[in-house]
């Protein structure tokens, strides 16, 4: 998402994009709702639509979002390690419990394996494995 250019936001009519994956280079088909896309464009830099902090030449990196996050945990002290992972974790528990649809969930997720989906989908139970009271007992999971 960090790589969305801004002139192909403001192209796009229907708000349908096409964007590559930074990470694993895989490529994903998006739509932004005209609501989202205008609150973009509102925000958005000359060149991409989250602007580096220092170089509107560049995207912002995946990085200072980490340290974003991190800092705005601890301003309103949520104790918990939040990430921007945490996000799509949670996403995807709160998706596979609304649907009950591992390949929807997947296909959302971009995942190439429905091993790694189910693994996002369950992260729910597998915390509360972790922290329950007979866990504990047990020494938690290894």
């Amino acid at each position: 998402m960090l790589n969305i250019r801004t002139d192909a936001v403001r192209s796009s009519a229907d708000g349908r994009l096409t964007t590559r994956e930074l990470k694993t280079g895989k490529t994903r088909r998006l739509r932004l709702p005209v609501e989202l896309q205008q609150r973009a464009l509102a925000l958005a830099g000359k060149v991409y639509i989250f602007e580096h902090r220092l170089d509107w030449r560049k995207h912002r990196t995946r990085q200072a979002v980490f340290k974003d996050i991190k800092r705005i945990a601890k301003a309103f002290r949520i104790k918990p390690n939040v990430a921007p992972h945490t996000a799509r974790k949670v996403w995807a528990v709160d998706e596979y419990h609304r649907t009950g649809d591992l390949k929807r969930v997947q296909r959302l997720l971009n995942h190439s394996s429905e091993a790694v989906t189910m693994i996002y989908a369950m992260a729910d139970q597998l915390t509360d494995r972790r922290t329950s009271p007979a866990a504990s007992r047990r020494g938690g999971l290894k």
